[in-house]
């Protein structure tokens, strides 16, 4: 189904009379407000934060019409509205959230709100625990190199409100999801959508997998006998959420024959019985990649591209920032920023990608899970963690008992402590298996510290 086919969601809103309360504003809220504006609703937009940044986003919210509060929001005042829209950024459990479930109020996400409004574009909604963002940019970068309009959107690119805002926007959207987004989305429809992977994650966020596992279902919600769906043959819990699903489901593997695979004898990457691109030519890390890229083959081919050109599309990526990225070598060791790996699945498959000896960066914001599931995948080729951040105490009682496990303090004393153990052909993979949160804004500010401080080497 293409975007833009809920539009009676606004007329609706429009009917009740009342203010559209939006949560959080960062780009997506701005967007998100500015679309409502433009629609004639009333808006009432808050933000805990305050600054320099948020006083410019609530001049231009006041300048469209909007109220805005920044430094708190009025719970009363968000359980009168019509419906609460949230960015992505804010997490389920704050109090304007629950006053508005309490309100008995609908929970729109942000990328919910830009769904209803986009018009004439399709949409390729990708979602998983690993993965997401490399396989929705390379979805976005295939199908550009073979000639067709598309763009990434939802939790990188463009909001998907900025999207829909644009007088010409593109024929095709692939569009990352998180499972938050998906538990407040409930009229987003994709015309194709792609599962990557499905591993423990978040349990800081769900009381249970259970639970985590059932908002990356919603991808599924409005599946229907046009539906097609891309998903891993490879895991068995993938397997299980999607064999029922309504709609044409194909597979990619790099373990078996699918209708898409990775012919381990020949080194090809293959659409059935056709080659692709051998693997020397892709130029990603690791056999996760391998299974990213023939995601990205499978919904090219559907969307209509010859082999020719999806080849030249995979041909031609780059790695994408803080994922296995290869920053600098000095004196022997390759560092790499993997910054983007805040859990231990997205870990132990940075592990796996690595063709040497190594010494990890392990930690940040404790996320729920166990980093025992570690000691394995490291044990061998692992010369050392260095452990740090509120996670740090953690990592060292769940590790030292099997590994060589070295507290550090300070970022900069994380890194010094890191040159200092590795040697000359090892790695050093900054891969925390933690959010950023105790000590980054978020995971791109410590991945680029990293990649400053490595420059500077």
């Amino acid at each position: 189904m293409t975007a833009g086919t809920g539009g009676k969601l606004f007329d609706r809103w429009l009917a009740s009379g009342r203010e559209v309360a939006v949560v959080g504003l960062g780009k997506s809220g701005v967007s998100a407000t500015l679309l409502l504006r433009e629609q004639g609703l009333p808006v009432y937009a808050s933000d805990s934060g305050n600054g320099p940044v948020f006083e410019t986003w609530a001049r231009t919210l006041r300048e469209a019409g909007a109220h805005v509060e920044l430094g708190g929001h009025n719970l009363e005042r968000i359980s009168r509205s019509a419906a609460v829209v949230v960015a992505p950024g804010v997490p389920p459990d704050v109090p304007p959230l629950r006053a508005a479930r309490l309100a008995g109020l609908d929970v729109h996400a942000e990328v919910d709100v830009g769904f209803v409004a986009l018009r004439g574009t399709r949409c390729i909604g990708i979602t998983g625990t690993n993965g997401k963002t490399t396989t929705t940019s390379l979805i976005s970068h295939v199908l550009a190199s073979a000639g067709l309009r598309a763009e990434t959107a939802g939790n990188i690119g463009r909001p998907l409100c900025e999207v829909a805002r644009s007088k010409h926007p593109p024929d095709w959207l692939a569009l990352e999801l998180s499972s938050f987004q998906l538990h407040d989305a409930p009229h987003l429809t994709p015309d194709m959508g792609v599962l990557t992977n499905l591993a423990p994650n978040h349990l800081d966020r769900y009381a249970t997998l259970e639970e985590y596992y059932g908002d990356k279902a919603l991808l599924f919600r409005n599946a229907e006998a046009s539906s097609f769906w891309v998903t891993n043959a490879d895991d068995a819990a993938v397997e299980a959420m999607t064999r029922q699903v309504p709609g044409t489901r194909v597979r990619f593997s790099i373990t078996e024959r699918a209708e898409g695979w990775y012919d381990r004898t020949q080194q090809h990457l293959m659409l059935g019985n056709s080659p692709v691109l051998p693997r020397r030519e892709l130029p990603l890390l690791g056999d996760h990649n391998v299974a990213n890229a023939l995601a990205a083959v499978l919904v090219a081919s559907h969307a209509g591209c010859s082999i020719e050109h999806i080849a030249a599309g995979l041909r031609s990526f780059r790695a994408i920032p803080h994922r296995v990225e290869p920053v600098r070598e000095v004196n022997g060791v390759l560092w790499i920023n993997d910054s983007k790996s805040t859990n231990i699945t997205s870990t132990e498959v940075a592990v796996a990608a690595l063709d040497r000896n190594f010494v990890l960066l392990l930690g940040g914001r404790h996320k729920g899970e166990p980093y025992t599931r570690l000691a394995e995948p490291l044990r061998g080729r692992c010369r050392a963690v260095v452990a740090y951040g509120e996670a740090g105490p953690l990592v060292v009682a769940d590790l030292s008992p099997t590994l060589k496990v070295v507290p550090a303090g300070s970022f900069e004393d994380v890194l010094t402590t890191a040159s200092r153990l590795a040697q000359p052909g090892d790695a050093v993979l900054l891969s925390p298996a933690c959010s950023s949160y105790d000590m980054f804004r978020n995971y791109e500010e410590r991945g680029d510290r990293f990649r400053a401080a490595v420059e500077a080497l």
